[in-house]
């Protein structure tokens, strides 16, 4: 006879969690969909997007946490009628459905094998605002700040939940997973701000939901159908339970675990809009919400405070809470520390204090009077050994939240190829309890070897963190699901909450029953079954889930190729896989109001030439399942196809995802031994060409201006070609006489551009680098980067002119001599690109230091020469690649001495020409798209006397042909300065002058 076993709690609970899934499967088996038909039905009844490719499903395969799971397809509905058509047919076939905004989700709740929903493309209509009753209605596809960024400006009212993806962030989402955020001190959760629903089940039903008084629902269960049937089961339920609500739920300011069944209770007003708030979307689809909104503070005032350690900080949260702030945030040391190893916010850095443990406080009234009075107040009061700065910039302010919301970006990938993960990231307690958990936390990180930093929303005791979790092989899955016993049990010893606002989705779902035991986990069952009892609304999340080790990213299958490639990717451990995987999911490549990435995006709102949709795709390409045929993939070549290769991601990404090159590398393979399209060899190959029409440029202006040309290469005839000059720079510095012949010398890089097209920028250039005191050096044999090589992945040919670009460079870069290149584009080349083909040559790494903007060489180099004044207005775009891998800051500076005034960098984001992308026939409509969201607008609104400067030849071309204005480099700013003064040149547009254009 064998012996008894013996099961340790944790053991038993997963063994009872089995068993009542096997009776839960029952009603919720999945069902072999057939998803041809399935994808023709939808097509015929939806008039949204209905998309089952492979590259469309495989940028919904993953969120922004550690699961994945291929969709059977995607819809993307036009309006509420569109979902509700949808879901009609997805019933019809026993399809299992997940609604989906922002996918920025970190416990799995919006990846799932079901027909996902996505309601961010089209339905971000606000629909209504009423300041004086103080409420908003939205569209479920409307992002957070575009409802409250509008609502600050227009009432002085907001919605304060504004979790750190609050640009893109949408309210379905957002309500679905009870979001908050660094403001939600003010107000509290999505749910405390919820004022209404209407929302559609899996079964058809339609319905607006709310606030219930005990009246109204004895009115509604008297009726008969669905919503009178729900909220009978609804009432029951609350009643059976209510007691068990009442113990069980934890009393802190933070709780996104479980059902809000504590809103269906008497003292809360029967509140079914909340109660559903946090589901998850495992319950309803939302078609549309009323929010509330909240005065909103004009004047604030942070004050950043500095204590030995991270727990300290956590042990002073209360006092400083009792001061009413309307934002308490937190970082430590090793976020501090990581930062700067990545080279990330150096100059925000040092405006923290003294200490390792870090809180940021800001507090707001009426005027900057009252908020900093009420600042120096907490001050006067707060204990304790600490340091403090405090700042009432708005400037200064926003930096500093800039430090705070880059926590996720500077703790996934560190230096030495540590990778973290989430899967305990949101964990809350009490703010009283909040030490305590910390060094209970520390404990166990150190018993089970693992390292992270620790921020986040701490005034409401919720704590952020990455871990390096071992999620490749059984042994480190094994040791990640005991430490997340050990954790889970510390954090419900302490009346916490697994989630504080991430929610439980699959990452902690199973460890519910700990939190709220076996008779709530009973009432949480009921609850899915009332609401949805086919059980098909994202099934395997927060009841009866799949297990938290199951549908990982990595696990132990996770054994992609790591073909050879041209680029080394070093920031990736030389692996082209690893850098498919760098994107977290985060989601900063959906935001349509600042920054530069992705431009596609902004202009379509297509989540597959988002910066991550991408990235997925190129994930699964190497995984081989969603995606089959490796380089040869057309699906992935039709999702990287619209990237512009701009590098926008690789300067605004949080981990600095680099699309551009990754859509290089594709293509070098793609195309291997075949022809590639006609546009590749009509400006892919555009230094050929300019080499061979300087000895007749006016005929190959002739030729290549006329439109039967342009059709037969493959070229938008909307478009007037780029002309060749009559004489190229080059030609001309060769008949000059050496001036300055005793100076330190310079070397100055005629790029292709600036060598056939405008050569008067780099004649610009020359007569200002004289002036400054230096000897001008042009190579005088053609050199060129490639540059248009890489956006058709010519990689081979790219190499070889590079190689020839260091011979020829070569005696100067040992020389130490610096480089000015004019083209922010070709520059970029020599200061990324080449040592990233060349890893282990040292020439290449010399040049890539020595390789100086304009702008930078005059203030690292010349900095006692006196700027020419010129006393313009003046508008500064910059150029993408300049913005991504070079820096800005130089220009702003030398334009500010000189005397002109402009407000800061014009946040347009990219031109929409990159380079030959707006000269392709089928992308130039894309192009002009993209250049009218910010960029022509705001040229053309400029008076006749603005200057517009910029240094980048498409960012010159596209303002050119969309606006009649001809943008200025910054060589010819100085040089109008020099030869005009301080007032420029008389007239209302010297800019328009082309004396060198045949």
């Amino acid at each position: 006879m064998m012996g008894a076993v013996s099961l340790s709690g944790a053991d038993l609970q997963r063994v009872r969690a089995r068993k009542r899934r096997q009776l839960v499967n029952r009603h919720h088996e999945q069902v072999e969909v057939d998803a041809a038909a399935l994808a023709r039905r939808l097509a015929a009844e939806v008039r949204g997007d209905v998309r089952f490719d492979e590259a469309f499903r495989a940028a919904y395969t993953c969120d922004s946490s550690n699961y994945r799971q291929a969709p059977i397809g995607v819809v993307c509905p036009r309006d509420a009628s569109d979902v509700v058509a949808a879901v009609a047919v997805c019933r019809a076939f026993g399809a299992p459905v997940t609604a989906r905004g922002a996918g920025t989700s970190l416990a799995g709740q919006t990846t799932n094998a079901a027909v996902i929903l996505d309601t961010s493309w089209h339905m971000r209509d606000v629909l209504d605002v009423d300041p004086v009753r103080r409420i908003a209605r939205v569209q479920p596809g409307v992002v957070r700040d575009q409802l409250a960024k509008a609502t600050e400006r227009d009432f002085g009212l907001s919605f304060p939940p504004d979790t750190s993806t609050h640009a893109y962030a949408t309210f379905g989402g957002m309500i679905a997973n009870n979001s908050c955020g660094a403001h939600s001190v003010m107000t509290g959760r999505t749910s405390d701000n919820l004022r209404e629903l209407e929302v559609v089940l899996y079964d058809g039903a339609r319905m607006r939901v709310g606030q219930t008084s005990g009246d109204e629902l004895e009115r509604i269960v008297a009726r008969s159908g669905r919503q009178a049937e729900l909220y009978r089961g609804l009432r029951d339920l609350r009643d059976r339970y209510a007691d068990e609500i009442r113990d069980r739920y934890p009393q802190i300011p933070r709780r996104a675990s479980g059902y809000n069944l504590d809103d269906l209770l008497p003292e809360k007003g029967f509140h079914v809009a909340r109660a559903l708030s946090g589901s998850e979307g495992t319950l309803a689809i939302t078609l549309e919400a009323t929010v509330d909104l909240t005065e909103w503070p004009a004047a604030r005032t942070i004050v950043c405070l500095g204590y030995p350690t991270i727990f300290d900080a956590a042990d002073h949260v209360p006092e400083v809470m009792a001061h009413g702030p309307m934002a308490c945030e937190a970082i430590d040391d090793v976020m501090v520390r990581d930062m700067l190893e990545q080279g990330m916010h150096q100059s925000e850095v040092p405006m923290l204090p003294d200490g390792t443990g870090f809180l940021l406080v800001e507090f707001g009234a009426p005027t900057k009077d009252e908020s900093d009075a009420r600042a120096r107040e907490c001050l006067d009061a707060l204990s304790g050994d600490f340091a403090y700065t405090m700042y009432d910039d708005e400037a200064d302010e926003q930096r500093l939240w800039a430090v705070r919301e880059g926590g996720l970006g500077a703790t996934a990938y560190l230096p030495g190829g540590k990778d973290h993960y989430e899967g305990w990231e949101d964990a809350a307690v009490a703010p009283e309890r909040l030490g305590e958990y910390l060094r209970g936390f520390q404990e166990l990180l150190d018993r089970y070897g693992y390292d992270t930093s620790k921020y986040g929303h701490f005034g409401q005791g919720l704590v952020h963190c990455r871990i390096n979790f071992g999620l490749r092989s059984a042994g480190g899955i094994e040791t990640w699901r005991r430490f997340m016993d050990d954790v889970s049990d510390l954090v419900t010893a302490l009346g916490g909450s697994l989630s504080g606002e991430h929610g439980d989705g699959q990452s902690r779902a199973e460890l519910l029953p700990k939190m709220f035991g076996p008779r709530l986990m009973d009432a949480f069952r009921e609850y899915k079954a009332l609401w949805d009892p086919d059980w098909k609304l994202n099934p395997g999340k927060v009841v009866e889930p799949n297990a938290l080790t199951d549908d990982l990213k990595l696990g132990v299958d996770y054994n992609p190729p790591n073909p050879r490639t041209h680029f080394s990717f070093p920031e990736d451990g030389d692996s082209f896989a690893h850098a498919a995987l760098r994107c977290v999911g985060a989601g900063k490549c959906r935001d349509v109001s600042s920054g530069t990435m992705c431009p596609s995006y902004m202009a379509t709102l297509d989540e597959q030439h988002t910066t991550r949709g991408r990235a997925r795709v190129l994930f699964e390409m190497l995984r081989g399942e969603t995606i089959t045929g490796g380089w040869r993939s057309d699906a992935v070549h039709e999702s990287l196809d619209l990237c512009l290769a701009c590098k926008g991601c690789k300067g605004d990404c949080p981990v600095s995802v680099d699309m551009a090159t990754y859509k290089a590398e594709f293509l070098s393979h793609h195309y291997r031994r075949r022809l590639r399209p006609r546009p590749a060899y009509a400006m892919g190959l555009i230094m050929v060409h300019a080499r061979l029409a300087r000895r007749m440029p006016r005929l190959a202006n002739l030729m290549l201006g006329r439109s039967s040309v342009q059709r037969l290469a493959g070229l938008t005839t909307e478009r007037e070609m780029p002309r060749f000059a009559t004489q190229t720079f080059r030609a001309w510095f060769a008949r000059r006489p050496v001036v300055n012949p005793d100076a330190p010398p310079v070397v100055l890089f005629a790029d292709t551009f600036n060598d056939h097209l405008h050569p008067e920028v780099t004649k610009a250039a020359v007569e200002v680098l004289e002036a400054a005191g230096r000897r001008v050096v042009v190579p005088m044999e053609p050199i060129c980067c490639g540059r248009p090589l890489y956006d058709y992945g010519m990689l081979d040919t790219a190499q070889r002119y590079l190689r020839g670009l260091l011979r020829a460079l070569r005696p100067h870069i040992r020389a130490g001599t610096h480089l000015v290149g004019l083209e922010p584009s070709c520059l970029s080349v020599l200061r990324d690109e080449l040592v990233n083909l060349f890893p282990h040559d040292e020439d290449a790494k010399r040049l890539s230091l020595q390789a100086l903007t304009l702008a930078e060489y005059l203030r690292q180099e010349v900095p006692d020469w006196p700027l020419p004044r010129l006393e313009r207005d003046a508008i500064l775009h910059v150029h993408c690649h300049q913005k991504a891998v070079i820096e800005t800051d130089a220009t702003s500076a030398v334009l500010h001495d000189m005397g002109l005034r402009f407000d800061g960098e014009l946040g347009a984001g990219c031109c929409g020409l990159a380079g030959s992308f707006g000269f392709e026939a089928e992308k130039y409509e894309l192009s002009m798209r993209i250049g009218e969201r910010r960029l022509l607008p705001a040229v053309r609104s400029a008076g006749d006397d603005v200057l517009i400067v910029n240094d980048g030849f498409s960012c010159k071309t596209q303002i050119e042909h969309g606006t009649e204005r001809r943008a200025l480099h910054l060589a010819q700013v100085l040089k109008m300065a020099m030869d005009h003064g301080p007032a420029g040149v008389a007239g209302p547009r010297p800019e328009r002058d082309y004396p060198d254009v045949a």
